[in-house]
């Protein structure tokens, strides 16, 4: 079955341009805040008040590097003369956008729940691994609801 479902209301069928960004990363971050909730609650003990509010904390930390990281990024991948984005390339632009991230979780995550930082790089992977998970399952969900954006059609 494509991902272009033809079972999808016309409506969501037609999600395109910045309305569609904006119902994504609004999506993705609700169902992200409370998953990582649930998982800090089980890793720490921490109640959901505690757990909830650096989910959240976490989550626009992220949105924020993700719109820092990428305007860097791409303002030096600008520069290069080697044109297009092969595998080194990802790989040095995943890397970089984790491990900026984890420069900045891993302290807050420690000081939050009061965890060593060996402990708090233990929450980051496991962060990490879920959303890697996530992010593929998400982003085929998303689309078999609104359809393929249009630069994919």
């Amino acid at each position: 079955m494509s991902v272009h479902s033809s079972s999808a209301p016309p409506l969501f069928r037609q999600l395109q341009g910045p309305w569609r960004r904006v119902v994504f990363v609004t999506l993705y971050e609700l169902i992200a805040i409370v998953v990582a909730t649930l998982g800090f609650m089980g890793f720490t003990g921490a109640d959901a008040g505690h757990s909830g509010v650096i989910s959240a904390i976490s989550s626009a930390i992220a949105v924020a590097w993700n719109l820092a990281f990428n305007a860097l990024f791409e303002r030096w991948e600008s520069r290069q003369a080697r044109r297009g984005r092969g595998l080194a390339r990802r790989a040095a632009h995943a890397i970089g956008f984790e491990g900026g991230l984890a420069l900045i979780l891993v302290p807050l995550l420690a000081w939050w729940f009061d965890v060593s930082l060996w402990q708090a790089l233990v929450m980051d992977l496991g962060l990490m691994l879920f959303f890697l998970g996530y992010t593929f399952v998400f982003n085929w969900g998303f689309d078999r609801v609104f359809g393929l954006p249009a630069a994919a059609q």
